[in-house]
């Protein structure tokens, strides 16, 4: 597998994979503290398909993400409030890893919504009451988005 990295202003960070296959995948990479300071991993990558959907994985210290899924995640920013669903038991990967430290959830209503890099604050029941993103984070996901549609995702 080669890893490219990308670098725009603000830190952002998109990463371009290549498989054994030839296909080529941006995803954001991002590591960011909830408010009771527990780090957590954050990826944005393209669902490889016809659906071109944006998937969020969140991954947390191995044994930090117990949830009975299907759980939604809640994601507000100032008025707006969005519920993505939880898609963490359509990954095999994830279902047959015994670690519990991922969950995977459907981020397209949100990046469709967004008119610009808002900040957003992330909540998940058993996992975490308040993470918050910052918009150079949001940046690169709505721009691994722009480049999942260009590549024909």
């Amino acid at each position: 597998m080669i890893v490219f990295l990308i670098t725009f202003p603000a830190e952002a960070k998109i990463e371009v994979l290549s498989n054994d296959s030839d296909i080529v995948i941006q995803r954001s990479l991002e590591s960011l503290r909830d408010l009771d300071l527990q780090t957590w991993q954050l990826i944005v990558y393209p669902k490889i398909g016809n659906d071109k959907q944006l998937i969020l994985r969140i991954v947390g210290f191995v044994g930090s993400l117990r949830l009975n899924h299907p759980k939604q995640l809640e994601v507000t920013s100032g008025i707006k409030t969005w519920v993505l669903e939880d898609i963490t038991l359509k990954n095999p990967e994830l279902v047959n890893d015994a670690r519990d430290a991922a969950a995977e959830f459907a981020l397209e209503p949100l990046i469709q919504d967004l008119q610009n890099n808002r900040p957003l604050r992330l909540f998940l029941d058993g996992g975490f009451n308040e993470l918050p993103v910052p918009p150079y984070v949001v940046n690169e996901w709505r721009t691994i988005k722009s480049l999942s549609l260009e590549d024909g995702y």
